[in-house]
């Protein structure tokens, strides 16, 4: 099953998909009635103030000032300044609040999706699923549909008011708007297209440079700035050019609008000169005219802004689903269950990534209580796999992992992972301090007193101590300010602490130096004390000890049994010990 949210082949998606994705937060609708209700308010005011700008020009005369009427506009004018402001805050708090649920909703959805969707998208791309597409529909809700909705009251009880004053100078406003309509629609549909693809193409780069600059020392130490730099040229300038284009059409609407703006102020302008000449329209009934122009015509603007992040948002909405669509992480609503002391089981487990590649067939293995189980043979035979299987980032395509007599599917998966401690070749740590990094995922508060015995348990206390700061040092990103030997240490001694019944170790002394090796040898030694464990190793010394060895090749076993018995019946394993004592 694929997991790629950018899929070539996906449905159209409509307003009502939008308004669904809207009906599944948890938002405060009457904040946004009652900010839209100020707004509506604010639309009211702007629709008096043309009258009673008319009624001002028409009652004063050069030797006497209605100032009853200018008292009155002066009021209006700040009522309408007020409750503008405050609609505007209320919506603007509402589209925080609405993008604030739909993160949550995301990032918890996110946190719940399996590791194959990982597998298969970037997390630079996620991540601007997560801030970008959530950002465009705060936008609209909170800023361009209030715009519309007041925009579009404004526009019809304008034209209603214009053709009850003067239904002449009405038809001639009238005429302007088909024709702004013919202009504005092919524009903003040519604008939403460049706008998904304006998004598309910087998820990509926001995509491609999180990978790249989390692995900088990779590029750097094999000399790949070059390459580097004409890759992301490359998608520079492809958001460049899309972002030109753009500009382009923004810069050819914009100019049409004033034109006609300019062309529809001068026509009305003149013809209610020649009006007011004729005695046929009063000099405040123009000025009245003149003000509604504006709020005829501006709304057109606004218009084409909103139909254009309509379709930015119903993409953001696409791009949205198409995550929270994919099916969570099974958990089970049981009671947590208890596995200490019970044999884990693996019967006849086969598993592919994709339906013409296995990666596994026909594994069993029996690890018993307290016993040691390890898994050899050469790199891609699918060792870790078996480890990614038990820990239930994948399900088996057939067999089953049962521990006791119960399929470890049927158990919550939280209960079952918290009893699972798991130490890799590169044991993930996160920015942070050392204390942050010990105590991540417990579900209980330790003592300093339990970190520092975990620490020493781990070999670990003694540079940990020699930092200024101790347990509260800052390590970087991905611990970058630790030696490879002292962030193993670190991973261990986390595993200490969440005192797992079940231990697996994957490689987890393959890349350090020799004497980094040894102390994590050691700490490893006393985490494996009565536990179960799982090991795979290279390097076979660490495993002779093993009560059962399972040597795979191509996702198969192809033997098992202790150390001396394998040294006997598989000529591949008795190799593969002599070219290392050679070594």
């Amino acid at each position: 099953m694929t997991f790629k949210s950018d899929q070539t082949k996906t449905k159209t998606v409509k307003m009502k998909d939008f308004l669904q994705l809207l009906k599944g937060l948890k938002v405060k609708k009457g904040l946004f009635a009652a900010g839209l209700l100020f707004s509506l308010v604010t639309s009211v005011a702007n629709l008096l103030l043309p009258l009673l700008t008319r009624n001002l020009v028409d009652t004063s005369k050069w030797n006497k000032f209605n100032y009853r009427s200018m008292v009155l506009i002066i009021v209006v004018f700040v009522a309408q300044l007020v409750l503008g402001t405050l609609g505007g805050y209320i919506l603007r708090y509402f589209g925080e609040s609405v993008v604030k649920s739909l993160r949550e909703k995301l990032w918890l959805h996110l946190l719940k999706l399996p590791i194959s969707y990982f597998d298969e998208n970037k997390a630079g791309e996620t991540s601007s699923r997560l801030v970008n597409d959530t950002g465009v529909i705060k936008d609209l809700i909170a800023s361009q549909f209030p715009n519309f909705i007041t925009g579009a009251i404004q526009l019809l009880f304008s034209l209603i008011i214009l053709f009850v004053m003067d239904w002449q100078m009405a038809v001639l406003i009238f005429t302007i708007v088909p024709i702004v309509i013919l202009i504005l629609f092919p524009v903003g549909r040519i604008m939403a297209r460049l706008g998904r693809k304006l998004q598309a193409a910087t998820a990509e780069f926001n995509g491609d440079v999180s990978e790249k600059l989390a692995e900088v020392r990779l590029i750097k130490s094999s000399n790949g700035e070059k390459f580097e730099e004409q890759s992301g040229k490359k998608m520079i300038n492809k958001i460049f050019n899309i972002g030109v284009i753009d500009a382009r059409v923004e810069a050819i609407l914009q100019p049409i609008m004033t034109t006609l703006m300019m062309a529809a102020f001068a026509g009305i302008l003149a013809f209610g000169l020649i009006r007011v000449g004729q005695g046929s329209l009063t000099s405040g009934s123009l000025v009245a005219f003149l003000l509604y122009l504006f709020n005829v015509i501006a709304p057109f603007a606004n218009f084409a802004t909103f139909f254009s992040q309509i379709q930015k948002a119903l993409g953001s909405t696409e791009r949205i689903q198409q995550i929270l669509q994919i099916e969570s992480e099974k958990s089970y609503l049981c009671q947590p269950t208890d596995i200490a002391n019970q044999a884990l089981k693996a019967e006849n487990l086969s598993f592919n990534y994709k339906a013409d590649e296995p990666v596994l067939s026909s594994i069993s293995f029996v690890a018993k209580p307290n016993s040691v189980i390890a898994f050899a043979g050469p790199s891609g035979a699918g060792k870790s796999t078996i480890f990614a299987l038990i820990e239930r980032f994948y399900h088996p395509t057939t067999g089953q992992i049962l521990i006791g007599k119960q399929n470890i599917d049927e158990i919550e998966l939280a209960s079952w992972r918290s009893q699972i401690g798991y130490v890799s070749q590169n044991s993930a740590i996160f920015s942070g301090t050392i204390r942050d990094n010990l105590v991540y995922g417990l579900d209980q508060k330790l003592s300093d007193e339990q970190l520092w015995h975990g620490l020493e348990l781990a070999y670990a206390d003694h540079f940990v101590r020699a930092f200024p700061h101790q347990l509260d040092t800052e390590i970087g990103e991905r611990g970058i300010k630790l030696s490879g030997g002292q962030k193993q240490r670190i991973a261990i001694a986390r595993a200490f602490l969440r005192n797992p019944k079940i231990l697996m170790l994957d490689e987890a002394t393959a890349s350090l130096d020799s004497e980094s090796e040894r102390k994590v040898q050691q700490a490893l030694d006393q985490l494996m004390t009565n536990r179960t464990t799982l090991v795979i190793a290279h390097r076979l010394a660490t495993i002779v000890n093993a009560d059962q060895i399972y040597f795979i090749e191509h996702g198969q076993i192809t033997g098992h049994g202790t150390h001396h018995e394998l040294m006997k019946s598989h000529p591949l394993y008795a190799r593969y010990v002599n070219e290392q004592m050679v070594d």
